[in-house]
């Protein structure tokens, strides 16, 4: 089975060569749709294709992918942006897979790496669905925060990662500008637009309409793990807002969806950690600690079931004078991340707190 890797691009001659240097070997055919670039990139492009198409820009996300997508003869379509990269071991695996395939799966959803702390730990991973069976016909949609709409029978590859490396051009306000353009053209965005829609206004840090714009998208369907990241957003919004009592009912909502996750319950206890509530935040941070977000569902951040309850369990013991557990649970921190600055520090705080008992 051959798999072409299909890609839409604009001004991307920071970041494009990196990308398809880390897929080439995968990539039985590249095909490569500028939307209008005005750098170096179509050039770049040229050096690993003469699969290279331009595409009017037409302000809707989903038609340009649905045209590169057009293009490709492959049994198997992969796609990725500029700013994304297969490492060596995950390009490894992905040609192991490929070998695997007889076409008996419509489609493969690999873990997308998008962010990572100071020392390269994945700090917050999902799953996309990343390579599909070309003759299905899967179909974009979505002006913005495009999604492919894919049907079974699907595997979820968790040993393969995307991982995203993002550089420094960003056009800000793109995305807003297209929303707009949605609504000046009379249409109604569905419920996953709604989300996305309400989470640029936060980014935008229009926090005011932007809890307008949740609150409407939680009125409504969607997914589940867009409602719990909607209510985790809207109580962002309350707290910009100085709105306490809707900042703490926002995150208290997402319970009508699921039972409390790591990332929700690390948000109460910030919640009454700010508060000086630190007996209450104690509960939800241990609560965080002890729960685990199901690998296959939204958006994964490691650290909330874990490394960040621990770090904020040692403030609060610490804050109540409770130097014992203040230590325990800086050490817990420091076996995930013995090199973190906050577990070093602390440790350092806490060395001088009981050498002092020790010469009493």
């Amino acid at each position: 089975m051959s798999i072409g890797l299909c890609m839409i691009v604009k001004n991307e001659e920071e970041v494009l060569a990196r990308c398809l240097d880390s897929a080439k070997d995968v990539a039985d055919e590249i095909v490569i749709v500028d939307t209008g670039s005005d750098d170096a990139t179509i050039d770049i492009a040229k050096k690993y294709t003469d699969k290279v198409y331009s595409y009017r820009w037409n302000f809707d996300f989903a038609a340009a992918r649905n045209y590169a997508f057009s293009l490709s003869s492959a049994d198997y379509i992969l796609w990725l942006d500029a700013d994304d990269v297969l490492l060596e071991k995950d390009c490894a695996a992905l040609q192991a897979l490929k070998k695997t395939m007889d076409g008996s799966v419509n489609a493969y959803f690999l873990r997308y790496n998008a962010a990572f702390d100071e020392d390269g730990n994945v700090t917050m991973y999902f799953f996309r669905e990343r390579i599909v069976k070309r003759e299905c016909g899967f179909a974009w949609q979505g002006r913005v925060h495009e999604t492919l709409c894919v049907s079974p029978p699907v595997r979820y590859e968790d040993g393969i990662a995307v991982t995203h490396k993002k550089g420094t051009r960003k056009e800000r306000g793109r995305n807003l500008f297209i929303f707009a353009r949605m609504f000046a053209d009379g249409t109604m965005p569905d419920d996953r637009q709604k989300y996305y829609f309400a989470r640029e206004l936060c980014d935008n840090g229009l926090y005011d309409t932007a809890a307008a714009a949740f609150e409407w998208f939680l009125r409504g369907g969607g997914w589940t793990e867009d409602k719990i990241g909607a209510c985790r957003a809207l109580s962002l919004c309350y707290k910009m807002l100085g709105n306490r009592q809707k900042q703490r009912g926002a995150l208290l909502k997402s319970f009508d969806f699921a039972p409390p996750r790591p990332e929700i319950c690390c948000d109460l206890g910030d919640f009454y950690r700010e508060g000086h509530e630190y007996s209450k935040a104690i509960f939800w941070y241990k609560l965080a600690a002890n729960e685990k977000t199901q690998a296959s569902s939204g958006f994964i951040c490691p650290d909330y079931s874990g490394f960040i309850p621990y770090l904020w369990l040692c403030v609060c013991f610490d804050k109540l004078g409770d130097y014992s557990r203040a230590k325990h649970y800086n050490d817990l921190a420091g076996a995930i991340k013995p090199l973190d600055k906050s577990y070093l520090h602390n440790k350092s705080y806490f060395d001088k707190i009981f050498n002092n008992e020790d010469k009493l």
